[in-house]
C-alpha cells in the first residue's frame, strides 16, 4: 500500500530547496509571498540562490540541504525551487530514515521525476508532480494548475479533463499513477529508482529533445517491456523539440504515437501536463482512473472518485 503523506494546515511549514539546478532567489519571492497568504510558513534552503557552476551547490551541499528538508519534522511539505539536473549526483546518499517514520509531500518535477520515482519504489510513498516556484510567476499563481496545487495541498482531490485528439485511443483505465519527464524515465531504466510499471498508469512529457532522441528513449521504454503491462498511458506536452539538418521526417506526436499504437489499453494526447504553464499538479502514486471517450479524456484521483461514488 502507497504511504499518502499528511496535507496541510494553515501555519504549517513548508521547506523551499534546490536539489539540482541554480535558481536565483529572486525567482522564488513571489512563490513564498504567495505561500504565506496561503497560510503557511516557508523555510529557504542553503541552495536557494546558491550557486556553483551549473548547479545550486556543489553535491555536498545540495545533500546536506536536501537531508536537512527531509529529517526536519517541523516542515510538512518540500517545494523544489526548479529540476534541470543533478538528483542522480546525490540520490544514493540521501538516507530516508527520518523520513519514513515522517513522510511528507514532496513537491517538483522535470528532474525530481528521479525523487517520485525513488519514493515510489523504495518508500511506497506519494509524492507530487507538479510546478515549482518560478510557475508563480507574473501573476501565473492565480491560474488553475497552481490554484489546483493549492487545493491539493489543502487534501483536496481532482478531476481534469484534455481535449479530444486523432491519436486518442478509447477505453477506461484504472491504476496508481506513476511517471514524469520522459528523459529522466529512461535514465532511471534499470536504477533501484526505476518506478514498478505494471498495471500502472503512466504519464510522459519533455522539453528540449532533439526528435530522434524521442524515438529513442521510447524505444528504450519499449525494449525495456515498460509499456507492455501497463493499464493506461498518458502523453503530456512535448515542447520546444528540435530537428536534426536533415529531418527525422516525422512530428513528434508521430514518432510517439507509432511507438504505442499497438497496445490495446487507452491513451490520451495532449494532456496539459508539461514544461509549459499548463501543468497540472498530479499525485503519483494515488490511484486514479483514465476514462479516454470521444469527448476528450478524463483523469480523476481516488479521492475524487471516492467522493463521486457516495
Amino acid at each position: 500500500m502507497i504511504k499518502i503523506p499528511p496535507y496541510l494546515r494553515k501555519g504549517d511549514t513548508i521547506g523551499i530547496v534546490c536539489p539540482s539546478g541554480f535558481m536565483p532567489i529572486e525567482k522564488a519571492q513571489t512563490c513564498i509571498r504567495v505561500l504565506g497568504e496561503w497560510g503557511y510558513q516557508v523555510k529557504i534552503g542553503k541552495t536557494l540562490g546558491n550557486q556553483y557552476h551549473y548547479f545550486s551547490g556543489t553535491d555536498e551541499e545540495r545533500l546536506d540541504d536536501l537531508q536537512q528538508m527531509l529529517d526536519d519534522t517541523q516542515i510538512k511539505a518540500i517545494l523544489c525551487g526548479r529540476g534541470g539536473y543533478g538528483m542522480s549526483r546525490i540520490i544514493d546518499l540521501l538516507d530516508f530514515r527520518a523520513f519514513k517514520k515522517n513522510p511528507k509531500w514532496i513537491i517538483g518535477y522535470s528532474d525530481i521525476t528521479l525523487l517520485h520515482g525513488h519514493l515510489f519504489t523504495q518508500l511506497k510513498t506519494a509524492s507530487l508532480h507538479s510546478p515549482m516556484a518560478a510557475a508563480f510567476n507574473d501573476g501565473e499563481y492565480e491560474n488553475e494548475y497552481i490554484q489546483s496545487l493549492r487545493k491539493i495541498l489543502k487534501g483536496g482531490s481532482y478531476k481534469y479533463r484534455s481535449a479530444v485528439h486523432p491519436f486518442n485511443q478509447l477505453g477506461n483505465a484504472s491504476g496508481e499513477l506513476v511517471g514524469g519527464n520522459l528523459s529522466l524515465l529512461a535514465h532511471m531504466t534499470g536504477s533501484r529508482s526505476a518506478f514498478d510499471f505494471k498495471k500502472k498508469i503512466l504519464f510522459i512529457e519533455d522539453i528540449g529533445e532533439y526528435i530522434y532522441n524521442v524515438d529513442r528513449m521510447m524505444i528504450q521504454l519499449e525494449r525495456n517491456n515498460i509499456f507492455k503491462d501497463l493499464s493506461g498511458l498518458i502523453i503530456g506536452g512535448f515542447t520546444d523539440m528540435k530537428d536534426t539538418v536533415i529531418p527525422f521526417g516525422a512530428t513528434i506526436t508521430e514518432v510517439i504515437h507509432e511507438r504505442v499504437k499497438k497496445y490495446p489499453y487507452p491513451i490520451c494526447f495532449d494532456f496539459p501536463v508539461s514544461h509549459t504553464r499548463e501543468n497540472y499538479p498530479l499525485k503519483v502514486g494515488v490511484k486514479h482512473e483514465l476514462k479516454v471517450g470521444k469527448g476528450g479524456a478524463v483523469l480523476a484521483d481516488s479521492g475524487w472518485v471516492m467522493a463521486y461514488s457516495r
